[in-house]
């Protein structure tokens, strides 16, 4: 059956083989169907327009198309991990559409199936020889939207996104981009993709699709490779077009601020009378306005050179609606939560604990290795023998005096070699911290390696 599918010449040979011979039909060959009919309506020039797959069209309206769609759901629950991906991957490049009943069903099977899913499975369903509008469906598919795969965004950056974002629409790549800052991806390759995709592309995109494209730079602290040419373009593309737009406009000044960039002659307009004017009398004025006082509050702390105009006092809006006790302050704003993002993007999840008691009963905020050359290295190479710190720890001499030396470290960030292969010895020393030791501050967010959602210093 599986020779018989993929020798198959025409959309309704395929259909014809699986539908007419149901007891010769298992599991494995749905997706193989599936994905011949995607390569048959390219191939017969159906759906294919600039190398673009525009979708199934006319053939999900066909009657063996409907009765392939319900065996598959009919039976999906009773398919192996291995089909269930492969003939969602497959429906995705066909350009099925993810609110089809055959798509839901086979991504609500996935979902309550993903805690047995080993990487390869998950891996298929997300495969690169995908063309644009399956990159549409991968990225639009809640079932990928929830799950972080790193090794599939990684795999993307490093072997073909580079080569292929020429191709893709704005669309696509803004879907890419907000999947990357959901789960805060920093992976460079794929952040300067998308940044030289704007650099040639932004005269063309609206400010929307821009303050998209934008976001992933500031919400991981990312200065983009080109940001000496994307960043003065970004400024000239925004003073053609800052009032299209308000919130988009005030958005992406924003993520430029948070990169230490500060476009003097915007800042001009969206602070002048006839932007605000337009800004109060649109029907998202006070989440403008929300937006407008928070800029305005970045300009007072980190560009005083600024000499235009600002926000007028009656148009400024509070961040918060009312004084925070200091339970909800903890709860929401906590500096603990600065500190755990700050040390996920700079070291990684595998080289820091939170919340860990050690003996004889430290409680830690957060854990850390690392050698004597400064190098912070993965917890799970720590050696048995020197996971518990001595019971005076806390108060002996030397680690007293490790204080200084991390503070010296913090300063050369940007040497850290987080994933070495170096393994831990016995000698190398731990690295603990208390609430009374984080630091927060506004002023150095300058440095970009220490800029990450603030300003974080970890003590011992």
């Amino acid at each position: 059956m599986k020779r018989l599918i993929e020798r198959s010449r025409s959309v309704g040979e395929v259909l014809r083989w699986v539908t007419q011979n149901p007891g010769k039909v298992s599991a494995s060959h749905y997706p193989i169907a599936l994905h011949k009919l995607g390569q048959l309506l390219q191939q017969h020039g159906q759906a294919a327009v600039n190398g673009e797959s525009r979708g199934p069209g006319p053939m999900l309206e066909q009657p063996e198309f409907q009765t392939l769609c319900q065996a598959i759901i009919s039976g999906c629950a009773k398919f192996d991990n291995f089909s269930i991906v492969n003939c969602l991957y497959a429906a995705a490049a066909l350009g099925l559409p993810g609110e089809s009943p055959l798509v839901r069903v086979l991504e609500d099977e996935s979902r309550s199936r993903l805690g047995r899913f080993n990487q390869k499975d998950v891996s298929m369903v997300f495969s690169s020889e995908a063309n644009n509008k399956a990159l549409e469906a991968i990225f639009s598919s809640q079932l990928f939207y929830e799950n972080r795969q790193e090794r599939f965004i990684r795999s993307m950056a490093a072997e073909w996104l580079p080569r292929k974002a020429e191709n893709l629409t704005p669309y696509t790549m803004a879907l890419i981009a907000k999947y990357v800052a959901r789960h805060r991806l920093r992976e460079p390759r794929l952040l300067d993709t998308i940044a030289n995709f704007l650099l040639k592309r932004g005269e063309q995109l609206d400010s929307k699709v821009i303050q998209k494209l934008v976001f992933p730079f500031s919400r991981m602290n990312y200065r983009p490779s080109n940001h000496s040419e994307l960043f003065p373009k970004l400024e000239a593309i925004l003073e053609q077009k800052a009032g299209s737009s308000p919130l988009a406009t005030v958005n992406i000044l924003m993520s430029m601020f948070q990169l230490s960039h500060f476009p003097q002659t915007v800042l001009h307009q969206v602070f002048s009378p006839a932007f605000i004017t337009n800004v109060m009398s649109s029907p998202y004025a006070l989440i403008v306005r929300r937006y407008l006082s928070l800029l305005d509050a970045a300009v007072e702390l980190e560009f005083r050179d600024y000499s235009g105009p600002r926000l007028d006092p009656r148009y400024r809006v509070l961040m918060f609606e009312h004084a925070l006790t200091a339970d909800e302050a903890n709860r929401k704003y906590s500096y603990k939560g600065l500190v755990a993002e700050a040390l996920r993007q700079l070291v990684g999840e595998e080289c820091y604990r939170q919340d860990e008691v050690l003996p004889p009963g430290y409680c830690t905020d957060f854990l850390l290795w690392i050698n004597r050359s400064g190098t912070v290295l993965p917890l799970s190479r720590v050696p048995a023998a020197s996971k518990a710190p001595p019971a005076h720890a806390m108060t002996s001499p030397a680690a007293m005096s490790l204080r200084s030396s991390v503070l010296a470290l913090t300063s050369d960030l940007q040497d850290f070699a987080p994933f070495a292969s170096e393994t831990p010895s016995i000698n190398d020393k731990w690295h603990y911290c208390q609430n009374s030791d984080i630091l927060v501050g506004s002023r150095a967010m300058r440095d970009r390696h220490l800029r990450l959602l603030g300003y974080c210093l970890v003590q011992v």
